[in-house]
């Protein structure tokens, strides 16, 4: 997912899908930890999604970037 993907969401839109990739990562780390996960490459991407996620939100509180 690209940031610019992001910006063009509103706010409400992206604090729901950062809760949906919360939801995933756990998910995830249950699959691990049961010995079900194939693709252990999927925890760095759902990371750094959230991460974008949080930056574009965080821009928009501090004023850097505006709401679209």
């Amino acid at each position: 997912m690209k940031a610019l993907e992001l910006r063009e969401k509103t706010t409400e839109e992206l604090t729901e899908l950062e809760g949906q990739l919360r939801d995933k990562l756990v998910r995830l780390s249950v699959a691990k930890a049961t010995q079900r996960a194939t693709n252990t490459a999927q925890f760095g991407a759902l990371r750094r999604d959230i991460a974008r996620i949080k930056t574009v939100l965080h821009e928009r509180a501090r004023g850097i970037a505006g709401e679209a």
